[in-house]
């Protein structure tokens, strides 16, 4: 299977695209839902923490992926510093908010994806992406001019802005969104934006009818689609019940991965809410829930 953005390259449709993307982040940054306004190029940081030049933490052959993703040889993971969502549970929260990372050039992104192909990865999964959007695409460009050809995953917490996702139609062949919470006071209590779950419905709709339901290769290998992530949180802060209508509502036979792998992290460990890791019966009571909704395409995690 052939990534759509070989068939961009070739009928040179990558410019158009990425000068439509820069107007949401060249006049005063609007890339995401936050709509900071402030001009990144010139060093100014927003909600995300990071001006435009592109910041990494790490990137290397990653095998903790869902089966489908990480495969044999595993995917070729980017993880962005940075994020737009500020989470008191962040377990990755040196990256997204203490901005641990170095800096790199758009050649140097493309390089890495080039490298992390000739290493085997299966496809280059970048990781919280959202804020670098403009430079990500402009790298793909680079990269496929040189010979990137395995499929583009965006692994994002599904806060994005639908009209930047629309130009990511033909970019993107794997999405690999979150889908956090449907309750605003859960989502400002937790991750600071009572706005999370009008901006991410959409969002995933769109995603979903850019690129269906996931599709794998004979080999187990996903190569298109959505596979839409839930993490399970304690005291059913994250809605686990209304995000799986949600999803269903979509499609009864969209992939999701329901994750239990929730432990306190950050400013978790203080909150009388979340300090705790979730009962084996709180996740089977959203297993239960999932089977008797007939939805079959779950990936699950053990305890």
């Amino acid at each position: 299977m052939i990534p759509s953005y070989i068939k961009l390259l070739e009928n040179n449709e990558f410019p158009e695209r990425i000068h439509e993307i820069e107007k949401y982040y060249s006049d005063g940054c609007a890339i995401c839902p936050v709509e900071c306004n402030i001009k990144r190029d010139m060093g100014e940081t927003g909600q995300c923490g990071v001006s435009s030049e592109v910041m990494v933490s790490s990137w290397n052959i990653h095998n903790g992926e869902e089966p489908p993703i990480s495969g044999v040889r595993g995917s070729g993971t980017i993880f962005f510093t940075g994020c737009n969502l500020k989470c008191i549970f962040c377990q990755n929260y040196p990256i997204s908010q203490l901005l641990h990372g170095e800096k790199y050039t758009i050649d140097e992104l493309s390089d890495m994806m080039l490298e992390l192909q000739e290493k085997g990865a299966h496809n280059i999964n970048f990781v919280t992406p959202t804020h670098f959007t403009f430079q990500i695409v402009k790298a793909v460009k680079i990269a496929a001019e040189k010979g990137l050809h395995i499929p583009l995953v965006w692994n994002s917490n599904g806060y994005e802005k639908l009209e930047v996702i629309k130009l990511l139609k033909d970019v993107v062949d794997i999405y690999l969104p979150d889908m956090k919470f449907i309750s605003s006071e859960n989502s400002d209590y937790v991750s600071g934006r009572k706005d999370y779950f009008v901006n991410t419905l959409p969002v995933i709709k769109e995603m979903f009818d850019q690129v269906g339901l996931l599709k794998i290769s004979s080999d187990g290998i996903a190569y298109r689609g959505v596979l839409l992530r839930h993490l399970v949180l304690p005291d059913d802060i994250s809605d686990s019940c209304d995000v799986i209508d949600y999803a269903r509502s979509i499609s009864s036979e969209m992939n999701m991965s329901i994750m239990s792998q929730y432990f306190p992290a950050h400013l978790a460990v203080n909150d009388n809410r979340l300090k705790r890791r979730i009962f084996k019966e709180e996740y089977d009571e959203i297993l239960e829930y999932v089977k008797e909704k007939k939805m079959e395409n779950i990936f699950i995690q053990e305890l």
